[in-house]
């Protein structure tokens, strides 16, 4: 596991090197182990190494035999031996025993077709010297993070968005990305928070030719569409023994490492899957690691306690209380861009936990979006249902909800009633709503109200038809809220304390067997993943199967009415933040006040707001 950064020009600059050890110190936490540099003409390649295999010989950047192809990669390539056997016996000759070099012997093979190959993790930077181009890719979930801005001159590219503010490049602020965060509560892929920049889609390359000013992209594999309906002749029961076989089998492949390993362990279904799969094919104890809270309500300990003593796991356990005006101050410049997620933070406090004896952790992370988990996807057959009301009357809904005081009840149900598409339906129930938004921000800070402005924007997470509503949620939560929230917090908080974090649930070949099942034998009644517990319940504490769903969160409401109730007041009603002309500041302190006297949970909100203050404030504090 690595950071990457570098750059294209077509002269070559003068201080590219001074600029390249620049870029990368910047993000050390991503690899402390080693660093490694290539300036040819005007392209410069450098890497931060986290070594994890080939610890001897597996230093970056590398190149092909002749030099004429270079290498700096982030991830790690699952079953690349094969490769490698299949490269020698097609004539190339290889130095190391990495993971890396095969994906330069690739690439001299395949050309940019070298990328379906792959099966892992990764964000790569190739410098082909024969034709003087740079070739980008991203793996297809998007785990690991590219950043990469086209200027007049050249191309830029990073791990981080640091590495590119470090470039000296002249960035702006995109407000349209602002405005997508002020309803996600994270900048959904391919923005960032700045016009010049941008970040590569998953499953996608990017080639660049300086000296033509050249730019390519190609799509190398996409999310496969959800089924609605069974093929001829399958049988949940066959459906759930393909599960079964195709979780195992990418749990396996990333137990691979010359380093040691071990798990986070919640308590809730998946995390507990992957640890009893690891369990029964280790000949050795799993290490496991879990924290909690010491507010009840946040505290999944006992449960991960009941799997880690059934597989007799090395278990480590910890009840944090944390700093936590400290740790929020930490966790922003780690992110580079507002990022509204609070449970970033328990994820932070397990990866710092874990770093202390494990270089690397396997966790259950995207069982929920590929098994339909969540109570998004249970609500949407309900909301398409509401597609049935003539459009001749949803103008007079809308009027009556915009009559109606903000805190009246069904307010935000009559309002998501009269929007056309069912989509948006979905987005007006889960996100941001629409009269929450229209109280608090500006009108400079509003979005569009046309449906038709989101839905475009949207379009690469949607299907091509609007059909199924639970499709098209299905498809949404595993392209667009995993890639640019939960695919996000993992990647920085992990990163940021030096870990490896693998996830088996989203292998790509699982993610394809769990497309072609139906939505009924994912979702049953009022619960998700139904298949996915039957390919694995055998396997897990009986009681762990009957307790409620929790999230992964902190006890964010209590702490804004506790520790955290100073600073956020401090940095919500300041003139500094006021004077943005972002949020409204009578409603501001209304949201304040309703939290407090508990009337209302606002914390989700007022988080976002904070995060968002507190982006600036980095910013304006550290230019780079």
């Amino acid at each position: 596991m690595c950071g990457i950064a570098g750059f294209l020009t077509a002269t070559a600059r003068p201080d590219a090197a001074i600029v390249l050890k620049r870029m990368c110190d910047l993000i050390r936490h991503r690899g402390p182990d080693d660093e490694g540099y290539h300036v040819e003409r005007g392209c410069a390649l450098g890497m931060r190494r986290l070594s994890i295999v080939d610890l001897k010989t597996g230093h970056q950047p590398i190149s092909n035999e002749d030099g004429t192809v270079w290498i700096v990669f982030n991830g790690e390539i699952y079953e690349f031996d094969r490769l490698r056997s299949d490269l020698e016996a097609r004539g190339h000759r290889f130095r190391t025993h990495s993971d890396t070099e095969v994906i330069v012997h690739l690439y001299e093979e395949y050309g940019v077709d070298c990328f379906r190959h792959l099966r892992g993790m990764f964000a790569i930077a190739l410098w082909d010297a024969r034709s003087e181009r740079v070739v980008l890719a991203r793996d297809r979930f998007g785990k690991k993070p590219l950043y990469y801005a086209v200027t007049a001159d050249g191309l830029t590219f990073g791990s981080e968005l640091k590495c590119l503010r470090a470039s000296g490049m002249p960035l702006t602020l995109d407000a349209e990305a602002l405005r997508l965060y002020l309803l996600f509560s994270y900048i959904p892929d391919p923005w960032s928070p700045f016009v010049e920049v941008r970040k590569l889609p998953p499953g996608s390359w990017l080639s660049y030719d300086a000296r033509a000013g050249k730019l390519e992209q190609g799509v190398f594999w996409r999310m496969p569409m959800p089924a609605s309906e069974p093929c001829a002749g399958d049988t949940e029961e066959k459906a759930a023994l393909r599960i079964r076989e195709a979780f195992d089998e990418a749990v396996r492949i990333r137990m691979i490492a010359d380093v040691p390993l071990g798990a986070f362990l919640s308590g809730g279904i998946d995390s507990s899957s992957v640890v009893a799969s690891m369990a029964l094919s280790s000949p050795d104890p799993v290490q496991t690691f879990s924290i909690g809270f010491e507010e009840s309500g946040f505290n999944e300990l006992p449960a991960a306690r009941l799997v880690a003593q059934r597989y007799n796991t090395k278990h480590r356990e910890m009840v944090v209380s944390p700093d936590s005006v400290r740790l929020i101050e930490r966790l922003i410049r780690h992110f580079d861009e507002p990022f509204g997620d609070s449970s970033a933070i328990p994820t932070f406090l397990v990866s710092e936990f874990a770093a202390q004896h494990v270089k690397v952790a396997l966790t259950g992370d995207g069982g929920d979006e590929l098994f339909g988990g969540y109570e998004v996807h249970r609500s949407a057959a309900g909301l398409a249902r509401w597609g049935a009301i003539p459009q001749s009357l949803r103008g007079g809904i809308r009027r009556i909800a915009d009559f109606l005081p903000y805190g009246a009840y069904g307010k935000n149900f009559l309002h998501m009633i009269s929007l056309n598409s069912g989509f948006a339906r979905y987005l007006e129930r889960n996100y941001a709503h629409y009269h929450l938004r229209n109280q608090l921000l500006t009108a400079e800070w509003m979005l569009p109200a046309e449906e038709s402005w989101l839905l475009e924007k949207m379009n690469h997470c949607l299907l091509p038809h609007q059909g199924n509503l639970l499709t098209q949620s299905l498809y949404f939560e595993a392209t667009a809220s995993l890639l640019g929230d939960m695919l996000v917090k993992v990647d920085r908080m992990s990163m940021a304390n030096s870990l490896e974090v693998r996830s088996p649930l989203l292998d790509y070949r699982l993610a394809e067997v769990a497309a072609a099942i139906p939505h009924g034998w994912k979702i049953r009644g009022d619960r998700g993943k139904h298949i996915f517990v039957r390919a694995t319940s055998d396997r897990l504490p009986r009681k762990l199967l009957t307790l409620p769903k929790k999230g992964f969160g902190v006890p964010l409401a209590a702490w804004f009415r506790g520790d955290l109730r100073d600073m956020l007041r401090g940095l919500l009603l300041s003139q500094k933040f006021l004077d943005r002309g972002i949020a409204k500041a009578r409603f501001v302190k209304a949201l304040l006040d309703e939290h407090d006297s508990e009337r209302r949970d606002n914390s989700h909100w007022l988080w976002s707001l904070l995060m968002l203050e507190l982006w600036f404030q980095d910013l304006e504090q550290n230019p780079v």
